[in-house]
């Protein structure tokens, strides 16, 4: 399992400490072209303005490389639980 964010290495050294992460967390600095790539970085609107930012977007992605499910409407909090759930109906 990886994760990836537009954040620097120093604020992923702090997080991945934090939370304990048991995982890599990679980063992808504008222009956030990894992002880019997955539909996961463009034009978000918030109070009537608009701004480039990130899309909380989860991908699931098998051994060799291919996308078996896509979320897109992520809510931090229960993300890994529907994940988790979900993969145990395959």
């Amino acid at each position: 399992m990886i994760g990836i964010s537009k954040d620097g290495s120093t604020s992923h050294t702090k997080f991945i400490k934090k939370h304990k992460l048991p995982f890599t967390l990679l980063t992808d600095e504008e222009p956030c072209l990894v992002a880019s790539a997955y539909e996961s970085y463009g034009l978000k609107k918030f109070m009537g303005r608009e701004y480039l930012g990130m899309m909380r977007h989860t991908f699931v992605v098998d051994k060799e490389g291919n996308i078996e499910a896509i979320y897109r409407k992520v809510k931090a909090a229960t993300m890994a639980n529907q994940i988790l759930k979900d993969l145990a109906l395959d």
